[in-house]
């Protein structure tokens, strides 16, 4: 396997979080996902205030989201245990800040890697697409809830429903993006604002970020509602159509699906 994940230590509040899967669009492969999951552990248990998070700066994708090749023994790669989620929960508790640093397409699972940051720098040649539906995945509620407490929820339906891409300029305009600059400025005005918040009082900030993940997380469901979408994501990854979205994605054609 080629991918990997590099920590670069700026200075003593900040560190670069680089990750790469150059032959796979920098897909998020489970072994890419568990060395991110174990760079961010390290970098907490040093109590680094601020991560900068993101792939090589001037690639075309960011992230490709899941590596398809491992969905063929996966019919769930989103539940609650699956490497994924196990990141997407570190970040969320990292006891500092998280900027996603962006340049090039964003896709699928690695759309809720940038939202799940707490910040997100990104260049003009960023664009966000959910894609689950073009291989018939139903996305989890805790995921649709991280969207929805950020986008419209029009937008939220177009991005899930359409697997269209949401540009960099209408990503600013909805605030998924912070700071939207030019490729020449990327890094460093990414750089910028971690030095800023560097600077300021870290347990005051890791105090209100958790206080924010808390107040996110207060969304009471009921015991049947529960019941229900479980039972309707189980019917869904266990169809035909989510097999044959997954052939079709392998060979390369317009999956054809019946609903069954």
């Amino acid at each position: 396997m080629n991918s990997t994940v590099t920590v670069h230590q700026i200075d003593e509040r900040i560190a670069r979080l680089v990750f790469s899967n150059p032959s796979h669009r920098n897909a998020l492969s489970a072994q890419l996902l568990s060395a991110l999951d174990e760079g961010l552990g390290a970098l907490a248990a040093q109590r680094v205030p601020v991560v900068i998070l993101g792939s090589e700066v001037g690639q075309p994708v960011w992230s490709a989201g899941h590596d398809i090749r491992e969905l063929q023994h996966d019919r769930d790669p989103i539940a609650y245990g699956k490497p994924l989620e196990q990141v997407l929960r570190r970040i969320r508790a990292y006891p500092g800040v998280v900027i996603a640093l962006i340049s090039g397409s964003v896709w699928g699972g690695a759309v809720d890697l940038a939202m799940s940051c707490d910040l997100v720098v990104a260049d003009h040649s960023a664009s966000f697409a959910m894609t689950p539906v073009n291989i018939g995945l139903p996305y989890t509620t805790s995921g649709l809830l991280r969207f929805f407490n950020n986008l419209p929820i029009h937008v939220l339906k177009e991005m899930f429903f359409t697997a269209q891409k949401l540009d960099a300029q209408r990503a600013e305009r909805f605030g998924v993006i912070n700071r939207l600059v030019d490729s020449s400025a990327l890094e460093a005005t990414a750089l910028e604002m971690a030095q800023g918040i560097a600077a300021k009082a870290p347990l005051a900030v890791a105090a209100v970020k958790e206080q924010l993940r808390i107040l996110e997380d207060l969304q009471p469901m009921p015991v049947q509602a529960m019941e229900q979408i479980a039972e309707l994501r189980r019917q869904a990854c266990e169809s035909s159509d989510f097999g044959e979205g997954l052939a079709a994605f392998a060979q390369r054609r317009v999956a054809v699906f019946s609903g069954s």
